[in-house]
């Protein structure tokens, strides 16, 4: 998946990559959050994915031209789960849209896990 924005001079291609790793980034920045899961962790068995890998935890998908952004992430003991995603969602829409001029429409939380 590309993403193209076209303007008075001419259009901008940016790949899938980009805004995966942006995404990443900026949900990373935010309080209470450990680290970023697989996708998905199944039978109570979740791949904690260090900044190398951190695009793994995160899913894009494109509708109406408008970007749906699916995070999977672990959490610290003890804050907030709730305060942590509502951050987590003001940061990367911000973010995303900032940099990359896309729009985002949804962003979707799966807490895999808590680290203790």
């Amino acid at each position: 998946m590309e993403c193209k924005i076209k303007n008075d001079i001419g259009t901008i291609y940016i790949t899938e990559e980009v805004m995966l790793k942006v995404v990443g980034y900026a949900a990373l920045e935010c309080y209470g959050i450990v680290a970023m899961s697989s996708k998905r962790a199944k039978d109570g068995f979740v791949q904690w994915l260090g900044r190398e890998n951190l695009t793994k935890g995160v899913q894009l998908k494109l509708a109406d031209d408008m970007l749906d952004v699916d995070l999977f992430i672990i959490v610290e003991y003890g804050i907030s789960i709730a305060e942590v995603c509502k951050t987590i969602v003001e940061t990367v829409r911000y973010k995303l849209e900032s940099m990359t001029g896309v729009k985002v429409r949804r962003v979707n939380i799966s807490v895999e896990g808590v680290r203790v």
